[in-house]
């Protein structure tokens, strides 16, 4: 089918009761999709700590659009790839379709409601409220598309390609091709296929004759044979185009991206690619981008996917519901591997009006139309039916695990099925009955109890993971996996290899702070595939989860979130606007990815204070020796890396060496402005080294542009980092001031902001006070030309950077 944008000329309001307009008409405002609706509405205490404060609320769309006169009689859909949440669709006033859940794609066939040659106008509603626990956004976030089809075609996402073998020599690709006739009588067409390569040369061809029935589809199938295919993989994710074309009036055709790569599975060598083994690094990830909301801009998501891969994962997870489009393509170019995810409820909610009210009536729809969007992408090598799903260790649990896992494999049987089980959640109820019952003191078979687990949480958590408790109520749930997901688990890893020999096991979802014993278990053993970190991007809701708490004295420690106006979970690798937080450098050097060590320094203000933080937070340590007021005060400075000691210099003179355990040590010092350094070592010979240096004055602000060139279309963007410096190039984060920008040409500021965790300001205005800093905005072109930004801050140099927007890149 012909396949055109829709993202231009919307209009966006607040829905409003129909009564209410008899008083006065809410006005609708422009806007061009993807659009999050949410992210304009202002942030009140009253609102929800898991939703970052913002309000929910219900919000209409509406369009109008011409259809030619000659299209009447051609199958014309238009296709959401997400709306959050409760989509309505409405042409002309007629209804047409729904989809409660937030993350699907999904397409309304509206031919039937147009008026042709005539204009024609789409209503969309969407609402939200109380229905997550993170932020979700609002509205048409991902984009539109209207597709034209004749009666005789080849159906939405109806091109798989699949590897059936391989070798050095060739592959054996089958392309099957579902083809649709609407036509009242018989129709035989044509189906040719040609498979190429990047650089556009032609590898293998076929072709058919298929015969369709009227008012129904046929399944073609092609084997084709790909000489010495390159392979897909993170190092090299060589990737094919196959070309699928219907030889009739129409002449329908198709364009699909794939690779060509083979998976194997078992415990003993665990996961392989093309017949090497695969440890996966993984960054669980949320859908939000920052000052964007959850508007999915391709440029946005492939952005995050490159800083993902700098920082040395070689594999996402998207958490908890099914990837974007957008994404998965970037994952396919840059070689990223995907574990995409259904749902993060079931039949029990999590909160009071969450997809577990629909999840009945629309689980296999959803689970359709997620392996539909994912099953040519090489990058996605398993599914999870779940996260952390409350019902998981009842009986009535295993039976819908079952169900779910039976459908993606009865649908896509070339990749694994996992499941995020959280055991400790799974046996919670079991938990506080014994609690409550105080002749019961253990847990199973153990002799450590609940009183065991509340002095000593992190002994009590591994000990009833390892419970026969909670071996007991999973293993059918994890039985039914191909790859058994856990979510802070790890105490499971080395019991399971005797307990379960065939059992492989995935770390779906861990501590950032257990890294560095987390993998060593990886490595050690080949029934555990990897692990996925929470989080690789912090992200908007669960308010401050993550942030560093210290109290003095007697003080309490806060609560587990934090309160109005915090933003930001405050959890991940990489904070909102891409940059590297100081957890990020030590994974990498865990990983054994980096040689060099890494240096940070706490906030001299909490010196001495005891630290409470949540068992998601870091420290709050950032690499800089610019602390203004705090002269001749003490201060700890925490060095990563992978020797076995380190020696730290402050203006040169040395601080002593101490030995490195678990990768990392710290230094008590005065800071003096000056330089820092630290230098490890492997024995007496130097590894490595890294070095701060205090800043002065901050006079300038720099604007640097990711890219000077950026294509002229609704889905590329510029992101600008903007830096206060001294006259060296030198950030100073401890003099943050208010940023103003002005941007005129042939695009607009799609957002600005900065990382910081608690904040009022909002990310649509012109206007934003830096942190630590630093702080980012992005520019969307209009049309083709030059965008020209100047930011302006006081007492600094006003920085000037210019976009070149280009048609065709």
């Amino acid at each position: 089918m012909k396949r055109m944008s829709f993202n231009d000329s919307w209009e966006c309001r607040p829905k409003v009761n129909l009564f209410a307009e008899v008083s006065g008409t809410t006005p609708y405002r422009p806007v061009s999709l993807p659009h999050d609706a949410m992210l304009g509405r202002q942030r009140t205490p009253d609102g929800e700590s898991a939703g970052a404060y913002f309000p929910g609320g219900a919000y209409e769309y509406r369009k109008t659009f011409q259809v030619a006169a000659e299209d009447e009689g051609k199958r014309i859909l238009l296709e959401f790839e997400g709306v959050y949440r409760d989509a309505m669709v409405y042409v002309n006033d007629a209804y047409v379709t729904q989809r409660p859940y937030g993350y699907s794609q999904f397409r309304a066939d509206i031919g039937p409601h147009l008026r042709y040659g005539e204009s024609n106008q789409i209503r969309v509603e969407a609402r939200t409220h109380q229905d997550s626990r993170w932020y979700t956004g609002a509205g048409i976030y991902r984009d539109t598309w209207l597709l034209v089809g004749g009666p005789v075609r080849i159906a939405p996402e109806g091109v798989r390609v699949t590897t059936l073998e391989y070798d050095e020599e060739r592959a054996v690709v089958e392309v099957a091709v579902r083809v649709e006739n609407d036509e009242p009588v018989l129709r035989t067409v044509r189906l040719g296929v040609e498979i190429a390569g990047a650089d556009g040369s032609v590898e293998a061809t076929g072709s058919a004759p298929v015969t369709v029935e009227p008012g129904s589809h046929a399944i073609t199938r092609q084997r084709l044979y790909v000489r010495a295919p390159n392979l897909w993989s993170p190092a090299r994710p060589a990737l094919y185009t196959a070309t699928v074309t219907v030889d009739d009036d129409d002449r329908d055709t198709e364009h699909t991206t794939f690779g060509i790569r083979v998976l194997n599975l078992d415990p003993t060598n665990g996961l392989r690619l093309n017949g090497n083994p695969v440890k996966l690094r993984g960054a669980c990830v949320h859908h939000d981008n920052g000052p964007l909301g959850t508007a999915t801009y391709a440029r946005a998501e492939e952005r995050r996917v490159e800083l993902l891969k700098d920082a040395g994962f070689n594999a996402v997870r998207m958490s908890h519901h099914p990837m974007s489009k957008a994404m998965l393509r970037a994952c396919d170019r840059l070689g990223m591997f995907v574990v995409d995810e259904t749902f993060d409820m079931w039949t029990s909610g999590k909160t009071s009006f969450d997809y577990s009210l629909h999840f009945a009536e629309w689980w296999e729809r959803d689970l359709e139309a997620m392996v539909a969007k994912d099953y040519n992408h090489p990058s996605v090598i398993m599914y999870s039916i779940g996260n952390e799903i409350p019902e998981i260790a009842t009986p009535s649990g295993a039976v819908w695990g079952r169900r779910l896992a039976e459908k993606i494999r009865a649908l896509d049987p070339t990749r694994y099925v996992t499941n995020g089980i959280n055991t400790l959640l799974a046996v919670m109820a079991d938990l506080a009955a014994m609690e409550q019952n105080q002749d019961v003191q253990q847990v199973g078979e153990d002799s450590t109890g609940i009183n065991t687990f509340m002095a000593d949480p992190a002994a009590g958590v591994d000990a009833i993971n390892t419970s026969e408790l909670v071996t007991r109520k999973t293993e059918e749930s994890f039985a039914l996996l191909d790859v058994a997901g856990m979510n802070y688990a790890e105490a499971r890893y080395d019991f399971d290899r005797k307990l379960f020999p065939d059992r492989v096991i995935l770390g779906t979802e861990t501590l950032p702070s257990h890294i560095h014993r987390i993998w060593s278990l990886v490595k050690e053993h080949g029934h555990v595939i990897g692990d996925f970190t929470w989080t690789g991007w912090d992200y908007l809701g669960e308010a401050g989860i993550g942030r560093p708490q210290y109290r003095a004295g007697d003080e309490s420690q806060e609560s587990f979130m934090a309160a109005y106006p915090h933003l930001t979970a405050d959890c991940g690798d990489i904070d909102i606007i891409g940059l590297r937080r100081p957890a990020s450098y030590y994974r990498e050097i865990v990983f054994g990815l980096r040689t060099h060590p890494y240096v940070a320094v706490r906030r001299p203000q909490h010196h001495g204070k005891t630290y409470t933080g949540t068992p998601w937070a870091w420290s709050d340590a950032i690499s800089s020796w610019t602390w203004p007021g705090f002269e001749d005060a003490p201060v700890t400075v925490e060095v990563y890396g992978a020797g076995d000691e380190a020696e730290l210099f402050v203006n040169g003179r040395s601080q002593g060496r101490r030995r490195l355990e678990s990768f990392r040590t710290e230094f008590e010092v005065l800071y003096s402005a000056g330089e820092l350094l630290a230098v490890t070592y492997r024995g007496d010979v130097e590894s490595g080294r890294h070095t701060v240096r205090t800043a002065g004055a901050p006079d300038r602000l720099r604007a640097e542009s990711d890219r000077a060139v950026i294509a002229a279309t609704s889905g590329d963007l510029a992101f600008v980092s903007l830096t206060l410096t001294d006259a060296n190039g030198i950030c100073h984060p401890g003099a943050d001031r208010p940023v103003h920008l002005d941007v005129t040409g042939d695009g607009v500021l799609a957002g600005f902001g900065s990382a910081r965790p608690s904040t009022d300001e909002r990310f649509d205005t012109p206007d934003h006070q830096t942190y630590e800093g630093r702080a980012l905005a992005i520019l969307r072109p209009t049309g083709p030309g030059e965008i020209c930004l100047q930011a302006s801050a006081p007492n600094c140099t006003t920085a000037v950077v210019k976009v070149v927007v280009k048609e065709g890149l």
